[in-house]
């Protein structure tokens, strides 16, 4: 993931037990065909709080030199606990496998980050390592259920730089993917590949071509590439902290791989967050974003609605809980650090899960002073999502033919909503801003649930009047 501030890991020795309030949510059984979109990383310290959360997937890393730490012939599953994917599958929650950690004996570089020995050798060649470990690994999780397969994490951070976990460059990548594709698809057809999620930024911050670009136009120059489904399934992003970026950074990469006339591959946000650093309860020692836990909610509103705009067909929040976090480090977690109770971005999350999980199709509308989100559900309902995008109020009129209309707070309790003489007026509140970092969130979002009709929506700044246009 990409952090801003380095972590200190230390132990923590008691996972305290907690008690979530229950909440009266909407939506709760998507169609049985459908999963739901949202998902989170590593639920699996806490089963119970991860159902209450009621996504649809789960991230885990599958450790490669924990499964075999001495030779090719171990084959040691703790690191991935049974119970694990039967807690998942009992609250009707796919796991996801990230693949990633060479062992010692598999490499002549680092353990770890090196690149795997054998790795040029056929996918299949009793001498290629990584082939080998791929293949038993999807063979193994089939009867699991387990059938998606994340090669590797975020190969474009560079040596010396924080998050390193890569030591091959972008050539060394292409033929790890090309051969973790070839051994799970032979293990099991219908295994899906996906690439390793990326930061971007550390790309674009360096004046280089993002990696994303530079390792497309490789897999598509492979002249066997076409016949293998070009190697991959799945492209995975990671975006954090500016909520308007993860529009952006999803349109690039659909731009480009359509570009490249990969129109058929799906795109998948695997971590997305805004580490709360003004927490009471855990005061961050180094932050450089500044925000507060409600800001944390509002950019996981944002950043879903966005992401749902932009094409994303699953996205997950980074993470349900921070293990082994030192004081003062840096936390992501939708659970509070010191004793695992929720913040506030455990119920937005929540309410997205629930709410959100049917979603048919997701529409942007924005201008200098206002971000929306309009979604068209299964059953006909929509959701109008707003918020501001200056350090500056904006008032927000819908006109329409509705008996009600309802909104919805980040904790997912409804109010109904009145019209004043047929209009229905709402105050979007100012955003927070910074000298340094701008309004990298936007202000707290108004959520509407609206009935099937006819309506429009303008939004007032000064002497200003602008509709929201969805087309």
């Amino acid at each position: 993931m990409r952090r801003y501030v380095m972590l200190s890991m230390a132990v923590f020795s008691t996972l305290l037990a907690i008690r979530v309030q229950s909440q009266t949510l909407a939506n709760d059984t998507a169609q049985a065909t459908h999963v739901n979109p949202f998902g989170i990383v590593e639920g699996f310290w806490f089963p119970e709080v991860t159902c209450d959360l009621r996504v649809g997937w789960e991230r885990i890393i599958f450790n490669w030199e924990q499964h075999q730490p001495t030779g090719p012939e171990d084959w040691h599953t703790l690191n991935v606990d049974d119970r694990w994917l039967k807690s998942a599958a009992d609250c009707d929650r796919e796991v996801v496998a990230l693949l990633k950690h060479t062992p010692a004996w598999a490499t002549d570089g680092e353990p770890g980050p090196g690149v795997p020995r054998g790795l040029y050798l056929p996918f299949d060649d009793p001498g290629n390592s990584w082939g080998r470990f791929v293949y038993r690994a999807v063979e193994y999780y089939a009867s699991r259920g387990v059938t998606h397969y994340i090669i590797w994490n975020e190969p474009d951070i560079q040596e010396g730089v924080y998050g390193y976990e890569f030591a091959g460059d972008l050539e060394d990548y292409f033929r790890m993917l090309k051969v973790a594709y070839l051994a799970a698809k032979t293990a099991n057809s219908t295994a899906s590949i996906h690439i390793a999620g990326k930061t971007y930024w550390h790309d674009v911050n360096e004046g280089r071509r993002p990696y994303l670009e530079r390792l497309l136009e490789r897999i598509v120059s492979d002249p066997q590439a076409s016949e293998h489904g070009f190697y991959f399934d799945v492209l995975s992003l990671h975006i954090y902290f500016r909520s308007e970026t993860v529009y952006d950074i999803i349109h690039e990469a659909r731009r480009t791989m359509d570009q490249l006339g990969l129109t058929d591959k799906r795109i998948w946000i695997n971590e997305m967050n805004a580490a709360p650093t003004i927490d009471p309860a855990w005061p961050v020692e180094r932050p450089v974003f500044d925000l507060d836990l409600l800001q944390q909610a509002d950019y996981l509103i944002q950043g879903a609605a966005l992401a749902l705009a932009a094409g994303a067909e699953r996205l997950a929040a980074y993470k349900l809980y921070d293990q082994q976090l030192a004081p003062g480090a840096e936390s992501f977690g939708l659970l509070s650090p010191p004793d695992a109770s929720p913040r506030p971005a455990y119920y937005a999350w929540q309410t997205l899960s629930s709410y959100w999980n049917d979603v048919e199709s997701a529409e942007r509308s924005n201008s200098s002073s206002v971000d929306a989100v309009l979604m068209e559900h299964q059953d006909g309902r929509q959701t109008l999502v707003a918020w501001a995008r200056e350090a500056q109020d904006v008032t927000l009129h819908l006109e329409g033919d509705f008996v009600a209309i309802h909104t919805v707070d980040r904790e997912g309790k409804m109010a109904v909503v009145q019209p004043v003489d047929g209009v229905y007026i709402f105050t979007l509140p100012a955003a927070r801003c910074t000298e340094t970092d701008g309004c990298f969130i936007g202000g707290k979002p108004l959520i509407l649930n609206i009935p099937p009709g006819d309506w429009t929506a303008t939004h007032t700044t000064g002497t200003n009047t602008i509709t929201l246009d969805f087309d």
